[in-house]
């Protein structure tokens, strides 16, 4: 499945994730399968539910919260399309 991937997504930002044990660079979570891209959300919302986190490293609480909305909104398109039309 081709993925359209807007440009501002282009841009070299990436995000290390201890949980896939990698970095990642924001197009790759279009091609990440089901399971890593559960992991990744799962990583970045604690990231983000953790307020000390955000004084101890703004930048990567900034980053973590772009890439968890980034893959909730790729996971919601990824189960729209797995559900059977009326």
């Amino acid at each position: 499945m081709t993925r359209d991937i807007p440009a501002q997504e282009q841009v070299r930002k990436w995000f290390r994730s201890h949980l896939l044990g990698r970095e990642l660079e924001l197009q790759e979570l279009y091609e990440l399968p089901p399971g890593d891209l559960d992991l990744l959300m799962a990583e970045t919302a604690e990231i983000r539910s953790d307020t000390d986190n955000k004084a101890r490293s703004h930048g990567r609480w900034c980053t973590a919260g772009y890439v968890l909305e980034l893959a909730r909104i790729i996971d919601a398109r990824r189960s729209a399309e797995d559900r059977p039309l009326p």
